[in-house]
């Protein structure tokens, strides 16, 4: 195997790989072998036809297909390897010669990974966010817990109240004429949750149990249903059944109940450090991408089109596995939304690029900054992995190799790199 590489400009590079005659003549011999049990050649039993004769028959290019799948991968690993490029992207390959007897010859079109020049990176600017917490988010998240330990009661002896949970038989009419999807029975609404058009759940306040109502409404300009839209509709609606919550007290009960706390004063208090603690971690993220943000704009860097595109298709495998992991699939998930591969893709695009372009930045602050990773963060990080992956740490590290281990170490010194960034920066 020879190789050649020509620079393209741009952050692209194209290889022209050679393949030995001889080399190529063990993959044609492994095409035959693999291929000659399903081909049929009259005066010889299935599997026993000479490859000259099947070569006569059918033509020298018979073999081609599975000798070229067979050759060309590892032809191409090899040159990508011994060439010392950094591939960033995966091969557009291109087959220029391929025929018995001769090299077989192909080219691969790779974008290799572009140089940053480093602009302002230290002393960036950012707005300093606030993270006090208030007697209202407090009061809040004591509301949310209570809402969470609420009493369920059967109401039988009022009508409807804002706040109520009902369930209704309904069926709706544009013009008197009932229409598709205009009907339910037995159906769960919560009066005040404007999960419904206009002004349907107001108008069954006051409403008692097996009372029939009219409610009329007008589907909004911008509707899904086109037939519908901006049209004035009339609901007759039945109230089956009405529940309601029961909040408990807000005192020192409570609080023992719902933690580990016996008065209420203590429970706030820790719940306002517990909210302290959440607002300043996303203050800190947010801070990282304004900063991280800066960095990238501060910068000079070249993108090829064919990094973005390999980055976005490995963000639609991540984001496929975990579709699979809730029992979807990708084209489930486009007929929920409406999006095709396509858009799909093209709605991933900006994503990629903003990836490529901040792990760039942050690998070229740690080179600038001789930031590495030690083996002491190195075995930590080990030890995060094997707690998440729920395995024994001595086998998670069987598993890494060379170049698992240098991806690690990298991303620790990336990490690094943020925080170095992060702390430089100006608040203001």
């Amino acid at each position: 195997m020879s190789f050649k590489v020509e620079d393209l400009g741009k952050n692209m590079v194209k290889l022209t790989i050679e393949v030995a005659a001889e080399d190529f003549e063990k993959a044609l011999e492994k095409s035959y072998q693999k291929n000659k049990n399903r081909i049929n050649v009259q005066g010889f039993r299935k599997g026993k036809a000479p490859r000259t004769v099947i070569e006569k028959m059918y033509g020298a290019s018979v073999f081609y297909e599975d000798a070229v799948n067979e050759a060309l991968p590892e032809a191409y690993e090899k040159a990508a390897v011994e060439s010392g490029l950094d591939i960033v992207s995966r091969p557009e390959v291109d087959v220029v010669q391929v025929e018995k007897g001769k090299e077989f010859i192909f080219t691969a079109t790779v974008a290799v990974k572009p140089e940053v020049t480093l602009g302002e990176y230290k002393g960036i600017e950012v707005e300093k966010m606030d993270t006090a917490v208030t007697e209202e988010e407090v009061d809040g998240e004591l509301n949310r817990v209570r809402e969470q330990n609420a009493r369920i009661l059967t109401v039988d002896d009022r009508a409807v109240v804002d706040g109520d949970e009902v369930k209704i038989d309904f069926e709706g009419f544009v013009d008197g004429t009932p229409f598709a999807g205009g009907k339910g029975e037995d159906y769960k609404l919560i009066i005040g949750s404007h999960s419904f058009i206009d002004t349907f759940e107001e108008q069954l306040i006051g409403k008692n149990i097996g009372e029939e109502t009219e409610v009329n409404v007008t589907f909004p300009a911008e509707y899904h249903a086109a037939e519908l839209a901006g049209k004035p509709a009339m609901f007759k609606v039945t109230v089956k059944g009405i529940t309601a919550k029961e909040l408990p007290e807000l005192d020192d009960d409570f609080a023992g109940d719902v933690s580990e706390f016996d008065t209420l004063a203590e429970y706030k208090e820790d719940l306002k450090k517990n909210l302290l603690e959440k607002k300043e971690k996303e203050a800190k993220a947010v801070k990282e991408e304004k900063v991280v943000d800066k960095v990238i704009e501060n910068a000079t860097m070249e993108i090829p089109e064919a990094m973005v595109a390999s980055q976005a298709n490995q963000m639609a495998e991540e984001y496929s596995q975990r579709l699979r992991m809730q029992g979807l699939n990708l084209q489930q998930y486009f007929q929920f939304t409406g999006l095709n591969e396509k858009t799909f893709m093209d709605n991933l695009k900006p994503q990629a690029l903003k990836r490529i372009q901040s792990r760039l930045v942050l690998e070229a602050v740690a080179k600038a900054e001789n930031i590495v990773a030690t083996e002491e963060e190195y075995e930590k990080e080990l030890e995060n992995m094997a707690s998440a992956y729920r395995m024994e740490k001595a086998k998670l590290v069987e598993l890494i190799t060379d170049k698992e281990k240098d991806q690690i170490m990298m991303d620790i010194a990336v990490q690094k790199a943020v925080d170095l960034v992060s702390s430089a920066a100006v608040e203001k």
